[in-house]
């Protein structure tokens, strides 16, 4: 018989921190320098979109922030609420000092349900804070997100999980009666993926199961339990649910179906396709990830994968199921059997790190926009040459800032397209491209 409590909430649960102090991770939002922290010092807490993949603290942060500024707390899930849910929220709302209103997985509220919620964010008659795992870019529309604050959060780091294990073992009342020892944690970080709930409930579940299981000889409180990676991998093993789209599977398939065809495996990618239709996964949601990993995959390698993603997402909203898992397979397929390259990936990440190093350099004059007679003065593209004015329909001169002159970002990738488009470049750009 297990000695945890099998009443009690999940270990995730019990272990919430109520204080700012005690929240692990998100010190670029929480921290001494945090925007949340001074928007909660200040007691001037904007409507806001919590952005982050599962189990980061989403959830945590909308409870501590109605402790901290002592506000009326209400909380709708958007999985089961209604647009009848939201106006009784904003209607008890008028009457008190400017409730928290929590949505979690806004992104599954549709624009009507979105709508609902504009005048009292606008007037201030709530304080909204949705909680996505999705781009709220796409998901949330456009009116209600420009009335809030979006705030990104990151996956927690190896160090940040085991803190909170470490504390799980000292604090919790169910588990300190144990003794419970880490002599392996690689396999409990990698299946948390960064997910905090994920790695306290399978540390309760291990715990839970070691005992029931009589894999400790006695069972009595003073035997010892001792995690190692093996034996995370057997209880883990044997507990995999079946996918279920708003659960921790969700984000396992869905990461398995992009490593799949990333990895030019279009059966273990189709398999994976399969797994998520039969579990009513959202057709644009697997549609749009589809469109994504053309570009960020693929990109010039096949210049046509994005194009036929593209349309594979404007088709399944048109067709839906069960005619829009044959579009979703043929694209699939196609995608995972085409040539890779993330070279377009790595030219924006190179360009942005570059733009976050230098800052906002000096545009050239040449190539600035000259619309009145003072900029024309001034020089404002003076000194432009027209590239179809000149033979090939290209002119060798100088686009970017004078402290970047001559900096390459895009570096073609090794297949037989982009190696046209090298030798295309080599031809132009001599002292770019000419190694």
């Amino acid at each position: 018989m297990s000695l945890l409590n099998s009443s009690s909430p999940p270990l995730a649960e019990r272990m919430r921190p109520a204080r700012l102090e005690d929240l692990v991770g998100q010190e670029h939002l929480v921290g001494p320098n945090g925007i949340i922290r001074k928007a909660i010092t200040s007691g001037n807490v904007p409507s806001m979109i919590l952005w982050g993949p599962p189990g980061v603290g989403k959830t945590t942060i909308a409870n501590i922030i109605a402790n901290e500024v002592k506000r009326p707390f209400h909380t709708l899930s958007a999985v089961n609420a209604g647009v009848k849910d939201v106006r009784e929220v904003i209607e008890k709302a008028k009457h008190t000092n400017r409730p928290i209103l929590f949505i979690d997985e806004i992104h599954r509220f549709n624009k009507s349900q979105q709508d609902a919620l504009l005048g009292a964010v606008e007037k201030g008659t709530i304080t909204l804070i949705g909680a996505t795992t999705e781009n709220p870019s796409f998901e949330v529309n456009s009116a209600l997100l420009s009335r809030c604050q979006v705030y990104v959060l990151k996956p927690l780091g190896e160090k940040e999980l085991l803190s909170l294990i470490d504390q799980a073992l000292r604090n919790d009342v169910d588990l300190k009666k144990r003794t419970i020892i880490i002599r392996e944690h690689n396999a409990l970080l990698t299946i948390s993926g960064g997910d905090a709930r994920k790695i306290l409930n399978l540390v309760e579940l291990i715990s839970t199961g070691s005992i029931s299981a009589g894999s400790i000889s006695t069972g009595s409180i003073s035997a010892a339990i001792e995690i190692t990676d093996d034996l995370v991998m057997e209880v883990a093993q044997k507990h995999i649910a079946i996918y279920d789209k708003s659960g921790e599977q969700h984000y396992d398939i869905i990461s398995a179906f992009i490593k799949s065809i990333r990895g030019s495996d279009p059966n273990a990618a189709v398999y994976y396709l399969a797994r998520m239709v039969e579990g009513g996964e959202d057709v644009k949601f697997i549609a749009r990830r589809l469109v994504i990993l053309a570009s960020e995959d693929i990109g010039n390698a096949n210049p046509t994968a994005l194009v036929l993603a593209t349309s594979a997402f404007q088709a399944v909203n048109i067709i839906g199921y069960p005619e829009a898992s044959l579009i979703l397979s043929q694209c699939t397929t196609y995608l995972a059997s085409s040539p890779k390259s993330n070279s377009s990936t790595v030219a924006i990440g190179s360009a942005m790190n570059k733009v976050h190093e230098t800052g906002d350099l000096p545009v050239p004059l040449a190539v600035r926009n000259a619309p009145t007679k003072l900029m024309k003065d001034l020089g404002y593209g003076k000194e432009y040459q027209y590239a179809h004015s000149f033979k090939d329909n290209f002119v060798n001169m100088e686009f970017l800032p004078e402290q970047l002159a001559g900096h390459t970002f895009y570096d073609p990738g090794n297949n037989p397209r982009e190696e046209e488009i090298r030798n295309f470049l080599k031809k132009l750009w001599k002292e770019k491209y000419g190694y």
